[in-house]
């Protein structure tokens, strides 16, 4: 049967389900005060994660290597944009085990802005750091939140084998899981997701699987964007095709004015359905709902 889908328009005000989590001060106060010590960054603030204070207040962070500056201007993203400046990625992976060290982690979210002026773009920064963290805590569990990898080539079979390279580096590091968000589906990725596409999202995936079949694969989905019902189960189903095993679905939030705008706020409900409808089609976890974001209790199996 077909599942109904409430139609809430978007209103200058956010609908009242979405409430994000505050968490408590102290704990606001020692992670963010961390992060700054380290000179770090996390996707929590930079994107401004309405979950941070919730996850803060469970002591754990998702860190987002490579600096604060991304290569790449997607529409929905709060992370700057622009040329970023050159770092030691050595430094950098100790500053974050250092920090995974002082918060007591054993689960860990690694991610990255798009670094597509390094000659990896960005494949060592997700390597060294994992080293790096496991080098003092060896038995803990990291995941890693990884942008396309994209060889930059204007040939098809050349760009693919460099992506297809790039991305077995990462997995012999041996994640224990691997993530990387389609965002949006089909129709709208050339407006919300600037120089990637859904071809070569869909193939990072499937390749993940070929070369990894013991590491289980993840993907995330922002709604309100224009999208229809019809175009979500077609990408759960495209989802599924490539094996993705595990899937994230929230509600998109406008960071500011210069970001594309929300077409839609989609009910508790309506994430619900959706959710039951990823189970169906065979996602072996599944986190559903307005607040949910692609690192949101992740170590939960």
């Amino acid at each position: 049967m077909k599942t109904r889908f409430s139609s809430t328009p978007p209103k200058e005000r956010l609908p009242s389900w979405i409430k994000p989590s505050i968490g408590t001060i102290s704990q606001l106060e020692k992670v963010q005060s961390l992060v700054k010590e380290n000179r770090l960054h996390t996707i929590c603030e930079e994107g401004r994660c309405p979950n941070r204070g919730e996850c803060y207040a469970a002591g754990t962070a998702t860190f987002l290597l490579g600096g604060s500056i991304c290569t790449r201007s997607c529409a929905f993203c709060q992370v700057n944009k622009g040329v970023p400046i050159k770092s030691d990625t050595s430094l950098e992976a100790d500053r974050v085990a250092n920090a995974v060290v002082q918060l007591g982690l054993r689960y860990v979210v690694i991610t990255s802005v798009a670094r597509d002026d390094l000659p990896d773009h960005g494949a060592s920064l997700f390597t060294t750091t994992i080293s790096a963290i496991r080098k003092r805590i060896p038995s803990i569990s990291i995941e890693v939140l990884t942008p396309d990898f994209w060889g930059g080539s204007s040939d098809p079979i050349n760009g693919e084998r460099i992506q297809r390279e790039r991305l077995e580096k990462v997995l012999l590091a041996k994640p224990v899981c691997f993530n990387h968000n389609l965002e949006t589906v089909k129709r709208l990725q050339k407006e919300v997701r600037r120089g990637a596409t859904y071809e070569r999202s869909l193939g990072l995936l499937k390749a993940a699987r070929e070369l990894a079949p013991q590491i289980p694969t993840k993907s995330g989905l922002m709604l309100g964007l224009g999208e229809t019902e019809s175009e979500v189960i077609q990408t759960l189903k495209d989802l599924r095709s490539v094996d993705c095993q595990r899937i994230t679905l929230g509600q998109y939030l406008r960071p500011s004015l210069a970001h594309i705008p929300v077409d839609k706020y989609w009910s508790p409900e309506d994430f619900i359905s959706f959710g039951e409808m990823a189970k169906k089609l065979g996602f072996k976890k599944v986190n559903s709902g307005p607040l949910v974001r692609s690192s949101y209790h992740a170590e939960e199996e």
